[in-house]
Parts: structure tokens; C-alpha cells; sequence
């Protein structure tokens, strides 16, 4: 499973880049999900986001999922070429798979790589 260590996780599978303020799913969320087949985001730019809100919706041939922002704050960024090819996430989902980016906010209940994996790990039994 890749967990790049520079960013934060959520418990319900997204990753957050404070640096950036990328947003997208986890490896271990496109890997539970399988063939990614449809994405829609449900923000757009200039929206304000809280934490916990869904801020997308995905689809895969094996279930469906929402998306929800681990952080707060103000969309500056949609990646409107996922809709034209959502198995991006499948193939890349730490780089051209993100999902919108989010300024001027705060995280909300995120981890570090580190206590994700342990987290992840313990779903696996």
C-alpha cells in the first residue's frame, strides 16, 4: 500500500496535502474499490467546504462510495478531467488523480502515514 508520508489521512479513506491542499482517495480506497468506471465531483471552485462534507462521489464495477473533505475551507481547484477518465484514481491516486484542492482552511480529524497504515492494518482482520 503507498502512504507518501507528507500528507494526512482520513478514517474514511481520503488523503489531504497541506501544503498543496490536494485532496484525493487513498490507495487503499481505490484498491478496496477496484475499477473505478465514474466520478463526480459535487463541489465546485469558490465553494466553502467544512470537513466531513461530501465532496464527491465515485463509482466502481464492485460499489459505490462518497467522498468527503478532511478539511475545511475555500475550493480553489477542481480536477474536472476526472469525469473524462475516472480510472485515474485507480492508477494514480496521489498525483493527477486529486480530486479538488482546498485553501485557507483547517484539517479536520486527519493522521499521519504512519498511524493510517496502522489503522488500515487492522481492518484487514
Amino acid at each position: 500500500m503507498n502512504t507518501p508520508s507528507n500528507l494526512k489521512y482520513t478514517k474514511s479513506d481520503e488523503w489531504f496535502d497541506p501544503s498543496t491542499g490536494a485532496v484525493g482517495i487513498t490507495d487503499y480506497a481505490q484498491g478496496q474499490l477496484s475499477d473505478i468506471v465514474f466520478v463526480e465531483l459535487l463541489v465546485d471552485e469558490g465553494e466553502e467546504v467544512t470537513a466531513g462534507k461530501a465532496i464527491a462521489s465515485v463509482e466502481s464495477v464492485k460499489a459505490s462510495a462518497e467522498i468527503y473533505a478532511p478539511a475545511a475551507g475555500k475550493v480553489s481547484a477542481v480536477n474536472k478531467g476526472l469525469s473524462d477518465k475516472p480510472e485515474i484514481l485507480n492508477s494514480d491516486p496521489f498525483g493527477e488523480g486529486w480530486m479538488i484542492k482546498i485553501e485557507g482552511g483547517s484539517a479536520g480529524d486527519v493522521m499521519d502515514a504512519a498511524a493510517y497504515v496502522t489503522y488500515c492494518e487492522g481492518r484487514a482482520h
